[in-house]
């Protein structure tokens, strides 16, 4: 057998074993391992390559950015910025109809700027959105739909883990891809607080709060200053090392200080506002060392699964069988997506983002769609992330959709799926809008 067709039945096998269950980075490791074993004809050489790889995976500086950015979203989280954030999202938009809905995304986004987790995000302003929108008069689908769909703000609206991890497999600069997201991130809770405005015109649901004095307004904005000062000093102390060093102005800081920066803060403001109590500080490092953990094994079975994939050639020969079929780009990049959207249903945005970036972006290197190298990638990689991320609340294994069915028992799935609909098609406009004009990605690039 060639290379390739060895590489095509692993590949197989491995989504075969995830499709039944078995842990993703076990289905990773062990095919990977195998395969090397039978490309080489040796025993040593998986052994040799695990070696190494645990080695080079578990000591780079550059991953250190994960726990440090999962530390900082637990801190958050048992800090209670969550219900400020919510509260002065309702005293701005509450007045309007679904204003209460509007508000929770806009506290879904403000909330992701400090978290970076999609499922941290949706299970904690589930618990305080949750029985404001029911108090509103939302029906169940749609309340929890808005809450499913906000939670994805968590991964989109930098810091991001997935765009770290991104950035590491393509060798990006991960401030860079920060800075590309933030558009993306800023059009997707715009787009879902349309989608909560077409609901209520539909089905004249949500009421509408008094309308609060403007200086009580501004005095909300007053509780949230941690959340934009920690947002602001952490985005832009990183983007200053790549915007203005070369202008001759001293970078703050780099993106892993920066998370150091960022998590030492939520966790100093936790702690001041007593918030965060010695037990709160001891589960979220429990909390964030279990995620690290689990996102690092993931990314061990990666690395060995993408060590038989470039033994057998077949990212290079997919690369080039593409290249030869005289393809448009765009219908390339548009097949990519749709793989994403279909896979996105059965699994999660991580093992995604891990499983195909080593395949598809050699494919993506050698096409031309009129960007630079650097530009093609960055863009690329904010697609991705946006598509994985539809996959969060699509069913019927969306893992946002579970999350918030854990915490409205009472709710059949099926109206949490009904709910979600008009945010998937929201999403679906978004990527179409980022396809067509990549600048939307790359202003600030």
């Amino acid at each position: 057998m060639t290379g390739v067709e060895i590489a095509l039945i692993g590949f197989a096998l491995m989504l075969l074993a995830i499709f039944l269950r078995v842990p993703v980075a076990v289905a990773m490791g062990v095919t990977g391992f195998v395969g090397v074993w039978i490309v080489r004809g040796s025993a040593a050489a998986p052994l040799s390559q695990l070696k190494t790889l645990s080695f080079d995976t578990f000591s780079s500086y550059s991953l250190s950015i994960v726990p440090m950015f999962l530390l900082m979203g637990q801190f958050a989280t048992k800090s209670g910025m969550s219900r400020a954030l919510f509260q002065a999202a309702a005293d701005w938009l509450g007045h309007r109809r679904g204003g209460i809905a509007m508000a929770t995304v806009g506290a879904c986004a403000g909330f992701g700027a400090i978290c970076g987790s999609s499922l941290a995000t949706a299970s904690t302003m589930g618990q305080v959105a949750l029985p404001e929108m029911r108090r509103a008069g939302y029906s169940d689908s749609m309340a929890t739909g808005v809450l499913a769909a906000g939670g994805t703000l968590g991964i989109l609206i930098p810091p991001s883990v997935i765009l770290v991890i991104y950035a590491i497999l393509a060798e990006q600069n991960i401030a860079k891809m920060f800075s590309a997201a933030i558009i993306p991130g800023l059009l997707a809770a715009l787009g879902y607080m349309i989608a909560v405005r077409f609901m209520v015109m539909r089905e004249a649901r949500g009421l509408a709060l008094p309308k609060v004095p403007l200086r009580a307004r501004f005095r909300s904005l007053l509780s949230v200053w941690p959340v934009i000062m920690i947002f602001a000093l952490v985005m832009g102390g990183i983007a200053a090392d790549w915007n203005w060093a070369e202008e001759g102005v001293q970078a703050l800081f780099t993106p892993t200080e920066g998370a150091a920066v960022g998590m030492v803060m939520t966790g100093l403001y936790g702690a001041v506002t007593g918030g965060l109590t010695w037990k709160g500080f001891v589960e979220s490092v429990l909390a964030a060392g279990s995620s690290t953990a689990m996102i690092f094994l993931i990314l061990l079975g990666a690395q060995l699964f993408n060590t038989f994939l470039a033994f057998t050639q077949a990212p290079q020969t997919l690369a080039a069988w593409v290249g030869s079929l005289g393809v448009l780009p765009i219908f390339v990049l548009l097949g990519m997506l749709l793989f994403y959207l279909v896979f996105g249903c059965v699994m999660d945005s991580l093992s995604m983002i891990l499983l195909t970036v080593p395949v598809f972006f050699p494919i993506i290197e050698t096409l031309d769609f009129g960007l630079s190298a650097e530009a093609t990638a960055i863009w690329f990689g904010i697609l991705a992330l946006v598509t994985v991320e539809i996959g969060l609340i699509t069913p019927p294994v969306g893992l946002n959709l579970f999350i918030i069915n854990g915490l409205a028992k009472d709710v059949p799935i099926g109206q949490t799926y009904r709910g979600v609909l008009p945010f998937i098609a929201s999403d679906l406009v978004r990527v179409a809008l980022l396809v067509a004009v990549p600048a939307l990605s790359l202003m600030w690039i």
